[in-house]
């Protein structure tokens, strides 16, 4: 496979350097089937290895200032992941591990919205019924279950939980603001909020949920973790804007698009998992190290997602095929495509005032290799996430994150 000449990108949160865990295992595994973790564990293990709990011993690296823009300039080397996949799997397997915290997770979403403000119980009912993968809260409690061991801890703590469910009233507060900004009529394939009950009461409820997850968030009483979230909330933003204010916008280049990548949807991620490792007590490199995870995991999530707008019907999105670029949103596929073909700056610039332009677009990125360049992205960044676990225990929520990764490029298999 040929590496993506990209940088990987510093975003100004107290980063270390990207190191080896120097933790080792002398035991072979032979990865298994995401089906074994039916029955709420992974119990064939026995295929090389013992679980057993890592100790890392790795010295104290000072931090790094860089503002958000700040990129690396090496291009690490990609691990075919393609390999290992294996036939298509299904989160509810994956999380089978965490399947009882989601339960639990899963009832209180819905009062914690509606019991304080009765006015918004139905859209509350709308928002959190109508369905969702819940990977965010699920990462939340993978995090947390594998660092958990590293310190002893039994079981996770009330603040563990508490912020699994901040963290998906704020993903579905930026989804619900999403929807009005980008006047989108489908979500999930339901019609969206706004379309339900009004432009004003969407707003309002987006709104509402990020004041109540922030409430919740400063009653955690933890300042490292208050901080690493309420900066995703202005990451939000930050992201809205780059992207807004580059629409249409043929010279953006990669770098904009993955710093614009990580505002909108890395930033949650890797703060989820931070935060998790946080609240299990372990060392700052270990929380780092999960931090980066949610980074990469989080980046190579959205490159898929932007190759599956070219690629899936309507009806597998949920939503128009090709909105984004329909909407000037040029994403990694397009701006590879436009390195190799003149014309398709021209349709874009145009903003598809011909007939049949949108579909000319589409064929062209297709047929440019934009598709297949940035398949190699995101397994690039996939490859880092991988890389970032090796200080965790070699257990079944270790496993459930690394198998996630490779889920999510099965997407684009």
């Amino acid at each position: 496979m040929t590496a993506v000449a990209c940088h990987n990108l510093e975003f100004g949160r107290t980063m270390l350097d990207f190191l080896a865990c120097g933790c080792s295992s002398n035991a072979s595994f032979d990865r298994f089937s995401v089906r074994s973790y039916a029955k709420g564990a992974v119990r064939n293990v026995n295929r090389g290895y013992k679980p057993r709990k890592l100790v890392c011993f790795q010295p104290e690296i000072g931090p790094q200032t860089k503002t958000p823009e700040a990129l690396l300039t090496d291009t690490p080397q990609v691990l075919d992941l393609k390999k290992e996949l294996r036939s298509p799997a299904s989160l509810t397997n994956l999380f089978e591990v965490v399947a009882e915290d989601l339960q639990t997770l899963n009832k209180n979403l819905q009062s914690i919205v509606g019991a304080e403000n009765p006015v918004l119980m139905s859209a509350a009912e709308q928002i959190f019924g109508a369905g969702g993968k819940r990977m965010r809260p699920a990462l939340v409690f993978l995090v947390s279950r594998a660092t958990a061991e590293i310190v002893g801890l039994k079981e996770l703590t009330k603040e563990h939980r508490r912020l699994a469910e901040i963290i998906e009233m704020i993903h579905t507060a930026s989804l619900i603001h999403d929807d009005v900004l980008d006047e989108s009529d489908m979500r999930r394939g339901k019609e969206t909020l706004h379309q339900l009950y009004g432009t004003r009461v969407a707003v309002l409820a987006g709104d509402f949920m990020f004041a109540q997850s922030s409430w919740y968030l400063a009653n955690l009483e933890n300042l490292e973790v208050i901080k690493l979230i309420s900066q995703v909330i202005k990451d939000f933003a930050s992201g809205e804007i780059k992207q807004a204010s580059s629409l249409f916008d043929c010279d953006v280049q990669l770098e904009e698009y993955l710093i614009k990548s990580y505002y909108k949807t890395a930033s949650l991620i890797s703060a989820s998992t931070k935060g998790a490792s946080i609240f299990s007590g372990v060392n700052s490199y270990i929380s780092e190290q999960m931090y980066q995870y949610g980074k990469n995991f989080g980046l190579s999530f959205q490159i898929v997602d932007d190759i599956l707008d070219f690629t899936q019907s309507a009806e597998q999105l949920g939503k128009p095929a090709g909105s984004d670029l329909a909407n000037g949103n040029l994403t990694a596929p397009v701006i590879f495509a436009l390195k190799k073909e003149a014309r398709l700056r021209d349709i874009i610039e145009s903003e598809f005032c011909d007939t049949g332009s949108l579909e000319e677009a589409i064929e062209i990125v297709k047929r440019c290799g934009g598709i297949h360049r940035a398949q190699d992205l995101a397994r690039e960044k996939a490859n880092l996430a991988v890389q970032n676990l090796q200080c965790l225990p070699l257990n079944s929520f270790r496993i459930a994150l690394e198998e996630l990764v490779k889920y999510n490029l099965e997407r684009i298999k």
